[in-house]
């Protein structure tokens, strides 16, 4: 019996190409696409080091509380935000590799809860995402 590859908990941000991994792997279901991560041990550390994002973030963010899903732009500021904010604690430019970016932050901090979430949460609040063909900026 064949496990079922579990979603990747980037997956938004890795549709976006705001962040890579070299365990997604790209599933389509019907017109839409899918990111799955290869690994159950790699899902769950992301899964783990998504909800501390969340948990850390949440004010910041504005998020709802955790029994609420989080509206599309939460979550993409969430994920793109969170996986930028990493690769640049860690002296990266951008997070090109997620199971990598882990592995290294394993290796600094031990554990995901030792993260510099002090530095994390505000990198994580300034990302923004790509604008709207119409939109124009807010003037001053």
């Amino acid at each position: 019996m064949t496990e079922t590859p579990a979603p990747c908990a980037f997956g938004r941000a890795v549709l976006a190409g705001e962040a890579g991994c070299s365990l997604a792997r790209r599933r389509s279901r019907g017109e839409t696409d899918a990111i799955a991560c290869a690994s159950p041990v790699a899902h769950r550390n992301c899964a783990l080091l998504l909800a501390l994002l969340r948990e850390r973030g949440a004010f910041a963010l504005r998020l709802p509380p955790p029994s609420r899903a989080l509206a599309h732009a939460q979550a993409m500021r969430l994920q793109c935000g969170g996986a930028l904010a990493l690769a640049q604690a860690l002296g990266r430019p951008r997070p090109d590799d997620l199971h990598g970016l882990l592995a290294q932050a394993r290796e600094r901090w031990e554990t995901l809860v030792d993260l510099p979430f002090a530095a994390l949460v505000p990198a994580m609040a300034t990302w923004q995402g790509r604008r709207r063909s119409g939109e124009r900026p807010e003037r001053p």
